[in-house]
């Protein structure tokens, strides 16, 4: 029985380091990725309407530029780890160029994670800490959410492929793999789901080189709202630790 009781809570606390870098990985590295080997898609020259990738992508590159805001429900499917472990969590997401954004976690455990434009906040309520670090000075994606924050261009910093839709998106999308044409440190690739007709995010899906995969779908968007900039501003809560990402 004893050791059958150690056997539980050693399960019990790899399950829980897994969800904290889940948790961790969204804003340092937001690729958190999809299966122990990551199998690439296999790509099409055309989309469903008839563009190239490269078309494709100015399309949404262009369509994104007019977007100054938005909002949306997400829900956040992480499969990673030795056990490939899938963790599924939902929440709300806000979004303001150039570089805001705000993703409140709230089943099945709390979390928050903002950028006000100059810092990124992660801040997970169980592990009582806030991790701080720096948003990129330059205009460039070095995370997948913060090209959806207005870091990086689709057509300068990417190489395009049309590929099928990812399991468990709308099948009637429209799916865009980008490979960074610079190596990144925090993911490999991602690929961009998308109404094909208004063009609208519908998922983003990245791969890291720890062989995770992250899946995000999007519902309920509302686009050029204006949020109040206080919807970014981070209040560090009292008694947590605040850890810089860089001295880590």
């Amino acid at each position: 029985m004893g050791n059958g009781g150690d056997g539980g809570n050693g399960s019990t606390q790899r399950n829980s380091a897994t969800e904290k870098h889940v948790g961790r990985s969204l804003v340092q590295r937001l690729s958190v990725a999809l299966c122990l080997c990551v199998i690439p898609f296999p790509p099409s020259p055309l989309s469903a309407q008839g563009q190239t990738a490269q078309q494709l992508a100015q399309q949404l590159q262009t369509k994104y530029d007019g977007i100054h805001d938005f909002t949306a429900d997400f829900v956040h499917v992480y499969e990673g780890g030795a056990l490939r472990k899938q963790i599924t969590e939902r929440g709300r997401l806000i979004v303001k160029k150039p570089g805001k954004m705000r993703w409140d976690y709230s089943a099945p455990d709390p979390k928050t994670f903002v950028s006000d434009g100059v810092k990124l906040y992660s801040y997970i309520p169980q592990d009582k800490q806030v991790i701080v670090s720096n948003v990129p000075q330059e205009d460039q994606a070095t995370t997948p959410t913060l090209f959806l924050a207005g870091k990086g261009n689709l057509v300068r910093d990417f190489t395009p492929s049309i590929v099928p839709v990812p399991k468990g998106m709308p099948s009637d999308s429209e799916a865009l793999k980008l490979v960074p044409k610079s190596p990144q440190r925090e993911y490999d690739w991602l690929v961009l789901v998308v109404d094909p007709k208004t063009l609208d995010f519908r998922g983003l899906v990245t791969a890291d080189a720890q062989g995770g995969i992250s899946s995000f779908s999007f519902t309920n968007l509302k686009i050029n709202t204006n949020p109040a900039d206080k919807e970014f501003a981070f209040k560090i809560p009292r008694g947590v630790d605040v850890v810089s990402a860089t001295a880590r």
